[in-house]
């Protein structure tokens, strides 16, 4: 199976984003991909609440959604969209931050609510409460296509080795990691992180990025890491987007999957412990 990452720097405009997005798939469509990935916050990037409030929708009258769906239909692959910003029904007005895999009919074959919430500060000037305006997820979510079982996650997930070793032991030999990585932490931690995930679980790390400074109506301005990577079960990068919008192009072949996994078993190894404290 032919895999397309596409890197994307979106703005807090969905609809100027969106014409860029299809016309990278279809790029992707044209060189062969059957199986199609976009970052996170694929729709929009933005800091600002009540910008998102006014521009977001839920998830049956999405444009961007209701877009690439349709866009995979034409096209007969898969697609991976890595996640929307989406409005919901919680009672506090929380966004949900969801990844979708749609099928080759158009057909949402899988949804994914990103779990863990980038609430951190970076430096002394630069902070993120990603909680304060979304919803975080509470479902682990492995994915079976004719092609390979995808687990699915979002970004921050990136840095919690369990939901990415309960993945693999629940049949996952493809990780998709989606992201908008910061900048700062980007460039200390982004590549070890995906060859450790990927390397530890025997699988292929698929992490399509957003890139470069995000333009913004209002808000804090936004920077991402960019540098979309493909990483092979044994560590090695396949691919890397670099700092720059585009399309990138890597062969799965799972066979590598069962070759790394049976060189190193280690998803057959976990012990029970326990933890005492000194």
């Amino acid at each position: 199976m032919k895999a397309a990452l596409i890197q994307l720097s979106v703005s807090d405009d969905p609809a100027a984003n969106l014409p860029v997005t299809l016309g990278f798939v279809r790029e992707a469509v044209a060189a062969g991909a059957g199986f199609v990935l976009t970052p996170e916050a694929t729709n929009i990037l933005s800091s600002d609440r009540a910008h998102q409030r006014a521009v977001l929708h839920p998830e049956a009258t999405d444009p961007t959604l209701a877009a690439l769906r349709a866009e995979a239909a034409a096209a007969g692959v898969w697609l991976l969209i890595g996640s929307l910003a989406l409005k919901t029904t919680a009672a506090d007005g929380r966004f949900a931050n969801r990844s979708f895999l749609i099928a080759p009919d158009g057909g949402i074959a899988a949804r994914y609510d990103k779990i863990h919430m980038f609430d951190v500060d970076v430096s002394a000037t630069e902070s993120y409460r990603e909680s304060e305006g979304y919803r975080p997820g509470a479902v682990a979510v492995v994915a079976p296509t004719p092609f390979a079982r995808l687990g699915l996650s979002v970004c921050y997930d990136l840095r919690f080795p369990y939901l990415y070793r309960a993945l693999a032991h629940a049949g996952a030999e493809v990780l998709t990691v989606p992201a908008a990585f910061n900048d700062t932490t980007g460039q200390a931690h982004w590549e070890p992180l995906l060859r450790a995930r990927a390397i530890e679980n025997g699988a292929y790390v698929l992490a399509p990025a957003q890139c470069g400074s995000h333009a913004a109506h209002g808000g804090r301005p936004r920077r991402t890491h960019g540098h979309s990577l493909a990483v092979a079960p044994w560590g090695e990068v396949l691919a890397d987007g670099g700092t720059e919008p585009g399309v990138h192009l890597v062969t799965l072949d799972l066979a590598e999957v069962a070759r790394a996994r049976a060189r190193v078993p280690s998803l057959t190894h976990d012990r029970p412990f326990e933890v005492q404290k000194a």
